[in-house]
């Protein structure tokens, strides 16, 4: 009983419940308006606003490799500052430097599949409940960044390239996201590739989703004010910490331990 707690105490990341998906869309939502305020609203510039996400990032990072246990409060703003930082090193990589959503949507998606290639090589797998050590750990934030960024680029390229739209956008994502739903109650697809894939396509639901609330009315948005609704976000967040249960996913020693 010790070993399957200690184990699990181990894992230094939540459970993949629903309040984890919840959290993490309004966290997604919360850092293209963020990373948007302080480079847009602020007038700070994508590279500006990258070099202080990314420093942020890193000291969180550190913070949370240095943890023993899951900690909720650590992890989630460790998410924030991954998903804010991605909004503004996506927006600079295909705007500023003129790589463009297609080709910055391409390169990314290249960098995501060649993290999880080199953590599967050097760990045998990829699957989120095994993150409990430094080496990892890291694999999962260097993922989980590349993963974000990727995002950005993904939900600028279906709104305007796609010529779809904010709104259409979020539809389209949203609609990919109850497809895999469907995938996991209904067959015995790789929970490891559901879990990446619904990672991934989050995060452009929530670029879109942000893009939709904060964006001039002549381009499709609601004109919202980008630091307001950050604001709104960051409390909605902070409630459902509060309020839904977070616990450390369970390792999978646990699992063989018990059986």
């Amino acid at each position: 009983m010790t070993d399957n707690r200690q184990a699990e105490a181990l894992c230094k990341v939540p459970a993949l419940t629903l309040g984890f998906w919840i959290i993490k869309i309004l966290a997604t939502t919360l850092g293209e308006t963020a990373g948007d305020t302080v480079s847009m609203t602020m007038t700070l510039g994508y590279l500006v606003g990258t070099a202080i996400f990314a420093a942020l990032l890193g000291v969180l990072v550190w913070w949370q490799m240095r943890a023993r246990t899951f900690q909720p409060w650590l992890y989630w703003a460790t998410i924030i500052a991954s998903t804010t930082a991605g909004t503004t090193l996506a927006d600079f990589a295909t705007r500023s430097m003129g790589i463009g959503y297609t080709g910055g949507s391409s390169l990314l998606l290249v960098c995501v599949l060649m993290s999880l290639l080199v953590w599967y090589r050097s760990t045998g797998s990829i699957a989120v409940t095994t993150v409990q050590s430094s080496k990892t750990e890291m694999f999962y934030w260097v993922t989980i960044t590349f993963s974000q960024t990727l995002g950005t680029a993904l939900g600028d390229w279906a709104a305007d390239t796609g010529g779809l739209g904010y709104l259409g956008g979020a539809v389209l994502f949203g609609a990919c996201l109850l497809g895999l739903l469907a995938l996991y109650f209904l067959t015995k697809t790789s929970r490891v590739f559901l879990f990446w894939a619904a990672f991934i396509l989050t995060r452009p639901l929530g670029a879109t989703v942000g893009d939709f609330l904060d964006k001039p009315l002549d381009k499709g948005g609601l004109d919202f004010s980008r630091p307001l609704a950050s604001l709104v976000l960051t409390v909605a967040i902070v409630a459902l910490i509060f309020l839904l249960p977070q616990r450390a996913g369970k390792h999978p020693e646990s699992e063989k331990k018990a059986a």
